[in-house]
């Protein structure tokens, strides 16, 4: 048998030894997403027009974006026109159009601005300074939708994200696969629960890099935990730095889970050196680290040889940071937008409680430009389940205390990946402090953690017992089903109530 041969049946191997149960995941959060994808309309997604135009330009001129004004290429002028994009999006009482005659003319737009249309002029808006590499993938189906309309296009590119949300289910499953083995029926139980959050559905239902970059951290979590549990092979280690530098590679978000996964390289190495000698541990350790950073290493040596600052934008955000007030002040805002605020700090937020307002009720639903949310008392009654899961969570956690303090290593990598993550979005918050205070944070820069919010869900279907853990599962399930239905149905009454 050749070596090709070997490679393949090998693959195929790993392929079939993949739990069903894992594949329904993924398969779940594919259809959710493409649901998503189907009921949103065009370009009432945040940034989606500015995304497009990023991967419009790339795919014309085979070149980054270089300017980040609204200038978009005329055919996307014209579908955001026809659409009537601006006129709906953050109005709650506009809806897109619906009628026979402005449907015609739609569609008289659209062909109009295919005839017109041009190589575009390198604006790409907000989306701008983000890596290229989901935009590359998206170039794909744009190109195979080419023959259509730019809303065809639009379809087609919406679909690919759908099916990174299959990938992010899958690897939730599989992360949980080796992180809690002994219990398989929370692998299933957490794995759909986070396969139908809404979340994750509507944000993978339009042109976002969000939905790569959550994909590429749950393959990461997954193997970070297959090596805490099996060891760190030389293959895992490349895999970890090749993912590792495939998030560089797909949005800045990506630098805040990067000291977690640089954390985790060391304390592997570290612990396998007794078994393979220390210099192979070393050789292993380097060789990840440098792949993880080179996308890092070749963006700096790039801007050096443009006479530009070593990291671009984020030279600028880093300078702008440090010199925004004080770092006094910016540890209380910090803090304050995820934690209760502590005596003698002063009110960043007076209007307003982030954590309630900001995190607790976007994740239970804001969809639109934020302008389309379940009324005030289902936040309110989704206080409930959500303190019953953290509970029965908690309660598994006091159980296997002891198994808590032997994994301490592979825990603190998880916490500074989250940590480092909530740090980042609270810098770049901080930026536009106070004259937006609450405008930069949104859930949906949380979805990169989706494989420890799969974990907790799991430690409660766990912590509910043998005798009641079965029915504690099928109950956060339909939980989940219910709130990724009726989070679809307010999606639909706002734009075709």
């Amino acid at each position: 048998m050749s070596r090709r041969t070997q490679r393949r049946a090998g693959a195929s191997s790993k392929l079939t030894s993949i739990p069903m149960a894992a594949w329904l995941c993924a398969l779940v959060a594919f259809l959710s997403a493409a649901s998503w994808s189907l009921i949103t309309p065009a370009f009432q997604v945040p940034d989606e027009q500015a995304h497009f135009a990023y991967v419009e330009e790339l795919a014309r001129t085979h070149r980054l974006p270089s300017s980040s004004t609204q200038e978009y290429a005329p055919d996307e002028v014209f579908a955001l026109e026809g659409v009537e994009a601006p006129r709906v999006s953050l109005q709650p009482e506009q809806q897109p159009i619906s009628s026979e005659a402005g449907q015609k003319r739609l569609e008289s737009d659209l062909a109009s601005g295919a005839e017109s249309s041009s190589p575009g002029i390198g604006a790409a808006g907000v989306a701008a300074s983000e890596p290229p590499l989901y935009y590359a993938l998206e170039t794909i189906p744009y190109e195979l939708g080419a023959s259509g309309s730019v809303l065809d296009q639009l379809t087609l590119m919406r679909l690919l994200s759908a099916l990174l949300a299959g990938a992010s289910a899958l690897f939730v499953f599989l992360f949980l696969h080796e992180a809690l083995p002994s219990s398989p029926n929370a692998w299933t139980i957490a794995g759909l629960s986070a396969a139908l959050l809404p979340l994750l559905g509507f944000i993978s239902g339009a042109v976002n890099p969000d939905s790569l970059l959550c994909a590429v951290a749950a393959s990461i979590f997954y193997c970070l935990a297959r090596a805490f549990r099996r060891g760190l092979t030389l293959r895992l280690a490349i895999l970890i730095g090749a993912l590792t530098a495939a998030g560089f590679l797909t949005k800045l978000g990506f630098l805040g889970l990067a000291p977690g996964v640089f954390l985790g390289l060391v304390l592997l190495a570290k612990r396998s050196a007794p078994a393979v000698g220390t210099r192979s541990a070393i050789r292993t350790l380097t060789l990840a680290l440098a792949i993880a950073s080179s996308p890092v290493w070749v963006y700096a040596i790039v801007n050096v040889i443009s006479h530009h600052k070593p990291l671009g934008i984020t030279s600028g955000v880093i300078t702008a940071t440090a010199s925004h007030h004080s770092l006094i002040s910016e540890a209380s805002f910090i803090w304050q937008l995820y934690l209760p605020r502590l005596p003698g700090m002063h009110v960043d937020f007076a209007d307003i409680s982030p954590i309630r307002e900001l995190w607790f009720n976007g994740l239970v639903g804001q969809y639109g430009f934020e302008d389309t949310s379940f009324p005030r008392w289902v936040d309110n009654i989704a206080v409930i389940p959500v303190l019953a899961i953290v509970v029965l969570a908690a309660r598994d956690l006091f159980a296997h205390r002891p198994t808590l303090r032997q994994r301490i290593g592979e825990l603190s990598v998880y916490l500074t990946m989250t940590l480092g993550l909530l740090m980042l979005i609270g810098a770049s918050s901080y930026l536009s402090f106070p004259s937006q205070a609450a405008g930069f944070p949104e859930p949906r820069y949380l979805l990169p953690l989706l494989p420890l919010f799969g974990g907790v869900i799991a430690l409660a279907a766990r912590g509910a017992g043998r005798r009641w853990g079965a029915a504690a599962g099928a109950l956060i399930v339909v939980l989940f089903i219910a709130h990724d239905l009726f989070s679809q149905l307010q999606e639909i009454a706002r734009f075709y109530g």
